[in-house]
């Protein structure tokens, strides 16, 4: 007989990716797939029970956005994509002096994207009230890389957030003290003591050994479902265990690599700040300079619109599973309304200079915030992903293709979980 019961979820039970035989026909190459991400809106649903039978007929209404201002937005259109060569010159000549002279004319800009940034913070954080009331002392805590996008967080949340309180730091690493992140984090950590000397800082050192993460596996996949790939997999772990905030800090801040100093530490922040939202609007990824080399401006600005118009279906929903399973609250600020309208306003060819080498014309825009900031190691550092900073993807790779060549021959990020095999 089958369940009479009528159910809604947010998230797809463990039993429905793990032991369910029809996981393959929902995974595999027939395209049947029973849960799926909705595209961003509101929705209702009509249920009535036919009286023949007894069986539920529903409808599902989505109400299209009344907002016009934000349905502009949708159309994600730029203002100025391709640049006329008297101002792609002008552009590069400030790209080369961007860090000496942060306080010319040319930089406004930039000041326009580092002030919407700075209110996109202040919606998310001042709510003062709750946290004293729950009387917290750390209620933010940062996804933190050490990297361009969350020092940029770090440090835009230290202006906005109440001086009395701590701001805990979450670096995930599968490679203790030996992970690119965990080296930019502590690197990042030194410079934003610098510029912020009165903040106390934590940086939050989560380890985590992949082969004995079974159960949190497990966890993740009905997460991150109907996401079904090994890079999926990888990202959803990382965040996971990032947003339980679990592992240790130093007690002498002097000496973070003092093992004698170690203390355990659980971060008790219930808001959690993402970058989400940064790569795709400023031309981060490496596809963008491999898609500019091809198709020049206008390719670019079709693949950042693609990357902006799917990040919900892409990252947010898979995020925000991961993230709110551990009790905590992911919160963007990239991703702002009015942070996407001021980097539309803003021509692509100041956006980014993808002729320039990674770690200067990529996100072009957010290296001059950087350094408006004070952040001048952070402004130069090239994009990493977290599946690669944390080394989780060097450690799936191993476990489930031998080795991380085999695992390049396969394009192992996009093959699809093979749930029986990676159990045994």
């Amino acid at each position: 007989m089958e369940d009479p019961r009528f159910l809604l979820s947010s998230v797809s039970p463990t039993s429905s990716r793990l032991q369910d035989s029809s996981f393959e026909v929902e995974n595999g190459s027939s395209g049947i797939k029973f849960w799926e991400e909705l595209s961003c809106g509101i929705y209702s649903m009509s249920v009535d029970v036919k009286k023949s039978d007894g069986s539920f007929h529903s409808e599902i209404k989505k109400h299209e956005w009344t907002n016009a201002m934000l349905k502009e937005l949708i159309k994600w259109e730029r203002v100025s994509i391709e640049p006329k060569p008297a101002e792609l010159n002008f552009s590069h000549s400030r790209t080369s002096s961007a860090e000496l002279d942060i306080n010319s004319s040319s930089s406004v800009l930039a000041q326009n994207v580092l002030t919407a940034l700075r209110e996109s913070m202040l919606r998310r954080i001042s709510l003062y009230n709750i946290y004293q009331a729950l009387k917290e002392t750390v209620p933010v805590a940062v996804l933190f890389s050490g990297g361009l996008d969350s020092m940029i967080i770090a440090a835009l949340l230290d202006q906005c957030l109440d001086p009395n309180y701590e701001i805990d730091l979450l670096n995930v690493s599968f490679d203790g003290e030996s992970a690119p992140d965990r080296v930019s984090a502590k690197i990042g950590l030194k410079e934003l003591r610098r510029v912020a000397p009165l903040r106390r800082w934590r940086l939050v050192h989560i380890d985590a050994d992949l082969s004995k993460l079974t159960w949190e596996t497990k966890r993740v996949l009905s997460l991150i479902n109907p996401a079904n790939t090994y890079m999926d997999l990888n990202i959803g772990i990382a965040l996971w265990l990032a947003a339980r905030g679990e592992g240790w800090i130093c007690k002498e801040s002097n000496n973070e690599t003092d093992e004698d100093k170690r203390v355990n530490y659980t971060s008790r922040a219930r808001i959690l700040l993402v970058g989400s939202g940064a790569d795709e609007q400023c031309a981060g990824y490496g596809r963008h300079k491999t898609k500019y080399r091809h198709d020049s401006w206008l390719g670019l600005h079709k693949e950042m619109k693609l990357d902006m118009q799917r990040i919900w279906k892409r990252n947010l929903g898979r995020d925000d599973r991961c993230i709110a399973d551990t009790g905590k609250e992911a919160r963007f600020p990239f991703l702002d309304e009015d942070i996407i309208r001021t980097l539309l306003d803003i021509p692509l060819w100041e956006v980014a200079d993808l002729d320039q080498p990674s770690g200067k014309g990529d996100k072009k825009i957010l290296r001059e915030v950087a350094h408006m900031l004070g952040l001048h190691n952070a402004a130069i550092l090239p994009k990493r992903a977290i599946q690669f900073g944390s080394r989780i993807a060097r450690e799936s790779n191993r476990k489930n293709f031998g080795s991380n060549r085999a695992a390049n021959q396969a394009s192992a990020g996009s093959v699809v979980i093979n749930v029986q095999s990676y159990f045994s």
